[in-house]
């Protein structure tokens, strides 16, 4: 039968489903898939029986159950002779049956196994735990019971009587045992005795003022250890601060080797542990002398005294670093005054000569540079040298005078460094029968000596009030003097004796 379209057109309908083009098609075929053989096996019909249902006369394989499980299992997981199920099924509230006793099937009554009775509708038991009535608190469990001491230590309840009566015995062990001990100890050793009491000292040691103690305790925080180390040069020596601003008096061959290399670094330590970084004010290698400065603030400063006050016997205390040993005192006296003493420069420097205080206070090397004081804590002297033979101090130590060091330093600190007199003669140590002195052995042009009619030859035996015994004594006494001062000369020459003055120029 065909069919009009509202646009015009017929349609003749096919059996089939609609293409979306008012066609219809055929059915497609099922596809099935191939079953699998061991699916086929487990899951099909057994043999023989064409339905669902088998019939009664076909033999049907036993199902296979679950192995029972392992003794261990069920002795740790299952009831322990106990039939009881975890969950009960609702009993009836109203009525007085017997739970446990099970009805009839063809009694008036339901039955009270709900799984039993047809017309039972299904239901849920009640919960295994049971909610607590509403506005009750819920309560907390009681704490259980706690363990003792005696149970805690021995594992067991103990009778209180019985654990004193176990610690009297301990006691009374323990007490025995260290009698003992004590006993034999003292058996052992027949040399020694508990009950002997030293005597004490019933009063203080007395330190009177102007003691070496009382010196020392005024004198040492104003005498330093100075140190330097670089990269090929490294020592230790000592100084004295003798002005408040900073300034350090000491040797020159202290600082004479950190001055030449410019890695060194130079330092001050004081008493207190107090390290400063130093800086050379100026040196005057000639009378091994020089000035560093550090910057502290109020140091304490140590007075000069009088060194020209100065007797042979005074007593006399130096203080310094000997073998790198800060803070160290030793006691002497003066053994000799205006001792000339001479040593090689530094690196090839000038000659070194001094006018030397010479004391027996133990100086040894570090000691340079430390402070010489008298019996009133006064600075009469800078040590400088030892002689020996043996490296070590032998009671033969010099200190350069105070009263020359202090002009020294005045003049280093003003303009950093130091002009002296001088005669401008070359000498040398000369001994007779009749007179010993400083002998020219050439005098330069446009010198002094020079000017005032020196000649080669003549011995030197007097520089003004001083006598001059060898070459070194005569350049101390030259430069105890100013420049430009004229000053009397006495001399030798060809057996007869001359005074001429000299007007001393600079070196």
């Amino acid at each position: 039968m065909s069919q009009q379209s509202p646009n015009g057109q017929t349609s003749t309908p096919v059996s089939g489903v609609d293409d979306g083009a008012h066609r219809r098609l055929r059915p497609r075929p099922l596809v099935q898939p191939p079953v699998d053989p061991a699916s086929a096996a487990a899951f099909g019909r057994p043999r023989g029986v064409p339905g669902a249902f088998a019939a009664r006369d076909v033999p049907v394989a036993p199902m296979r159950t679950a192995p029972p499980p392992p003794e261990s299992l069920a002795t740790a997981f299952g009831r322990q002779g106990s039939r009881e199920l975890l969950q009960r099924p609702p009993q009836p509230v109203s009525t007085g049956q017997d739970p446990d006793v099970d009805p009839v099937f063809w009694g008036d009554k339901p039955a009270g196994d709900p799984w039993r009775d047809p017309a039972s509708g299904a239901v849920i038991g009640p919960p295994a735990v049971t909610e607590d009535p509403p506005g009750e608190p819920e309560g907390k469990p009681a704490p259980g019971p706690q363990l003792s001491i005696p149970e805690l230590l021995f594992g067991r309840r103990v009778k209180p009587t019985a654990l004193a009566l176990l610690l009297s015995v301990a006691l009374l062990l323990g007490a025995v045992g260290g009698l003992v001990g004590w006993l034999i100890g003292r058996a052992g050793n027949p040399l020694t005795d508990s009950t002997v009491t030293l005597a004490e000292v019933a009063e203080g040691k007395e330190r009177p003022a102007g003691s070496i103690s009382d010196i020392a305790k005024r004198v040492t925080p104003s005498v330093v250890s100075i140190e330097f180390k670089g990269t090929n040069v490294a020592g230790v020596g000592s100084g004295v601060v003798i002005d408040g601003g900073g300034y350090i008096l000491t040797n020159d061959h202290v600082i004479a080797p950190a001055a030449q290399d410019s890695s060194a670094k130079l330092s001050a330590v004081f008493t207190d542990g107090t390290r400063a970084q130093a800086r050379v004010v100026g040196r005057d290698p000639k009378t091994d002398l020089a000035v560093i400065k550090v910057e502290v603030t109020n140091p304490t400063v140590l007075q000069f005294g009088n060194s020209d006050e100065l007797q042979v016997g005074d007593s006399v205390i130096a203080i310094g670093s000997p073998l790198q040993l800060s803070n160290t005192v030793t006691e002497g006296i003066v053994s000799a005054l205006h001792r000339p003493v001479t040593a090689a420069g530094e690196n090839g420097g000038p000659q070194v000569t001094y006018d030397a205080i010479q004391t027996d206070a133990a100086i040894n090397p570090g000691n340079s540079g430390g402070a010489l004081v008298d019996s009133r804590g006064a600075l009469v002297g800078i040590n400088s040298s030892i002689r020996t033979e043996t490296g070590g101090s032998v009671g033969l130590g010099f200190a350069i005078s105070g009263n020359q060091a202090r002009k020294i330093s005045q003049e280093l600190i003003r303009s950093g460094q130091v002009k002296h007199a001088d005669m401008n003669v070359n000498v040398k140590s000369v001994s007779a029968e009749t007179s010993e002195g400083a002998q020219v052995q050439n005098v330069p042009a446009g010198g002094a000596a020079a000017a005032a009619g020196i000649q080669e030859g003549d011995v030197i035996t007097k520089v003004g009030d001083r006598m001059v015994r060898n070459a070194a004594e005569l350049v101390v006494a030259v430069r105890e003097h100013e420049i430009g001062e004229t000053v009397q000369v006495t001399l030798a020459r060809q057996g007869r004796e001359l005074t001429l003055d000299v007007t001393l120029k600079s070196d």
